[in-house]
């Protein structure tokens, strides 16, 4: 049976530290393939803008383009509204039998799978790979969170302070990103002028 990880996030934009955390899930998780799942509108982040779907689509395409064990996955776009993954996966194992899922997440969110959406029935049907991140303790505070982090397979990951919203910030003052981001996601950027204001 394939074993495939899908990785979501808003990926806006996508970044050198989702490529690490792919790697490392490929290599430690003992995965096949890895599917980049943008989401449409994440619970956790309703109330900031974001890049349109079609934008985020486009360089995660870029992105992977030339990666085979990389695939995009746009489960979550087609529900046009909040994304859940208990009802993404519950979908994607309903579309794909013969393929076994599990689900990668970082530090931040493993601190957060206790208050996720149907998380026992979620924990029963795939497998939470995680990865630790700077500034987030993977020390279960109560008894429900060790329950719950005991079950999510934690592997290394190296420990960068990137993320998106650095990014952005150093495209609005004009900075370089190079080795921050995918040569041809800086260039997507660079053409459409995202994140400029």
């Amino acid at each position: 049976m394939k074993k495939v990880g899908i990785l979501g996030g808003t990926f806006d934009p996508l970044h050198i530290v989702h490529f690490i955390m792919a790697d490392q899930s490929l290599f430690y998780g003992g995965l096949d393939e890895i599917w980049f799942m943008p989401a449409y509108i994440p619970p956790h982040k309703q109330s900031r803008s974001i890049t349109s779907a079609d934008q985020r689509i486009e360089m995660v395409k870029r992105a992977i383009q030339n990666e085979p064990q990389y695939r995009l996955c746009t489960i979550e776009l087609e529900r046009n509204g909040p994304s859940y993954t208990l009802e993404t996966i519950k979908e994607l194992q309903s579309r794909y039998p013969d393929i076994s899922f599990s689900f990668i997440i970082g530090g931040d969110m493993i601190q957060y799978l206790p208050k996720w959406y149907g998380i026992e029935e979620l924990l029963s049907l795939i497998q939470f790979i995680g990865l630790p991140r700077p500034g987030y303790s993977l020390v279960p505070r109560t008894e429900r969170e060790k329950q719950i982090i005991d079950q999510v397979k934690i592997i290394p990951m190296p420990q960068l302070e990137i993320s998106s919203t650095l990014i952005r910030h150093w495209v609005k003052e004009g900075r370089p990103l190079r080795y921050l981001v995918p040569v041809a996601v800086e260039q997507y950027i660079k053409e459409n002028h995202l994140y400029e204001d």
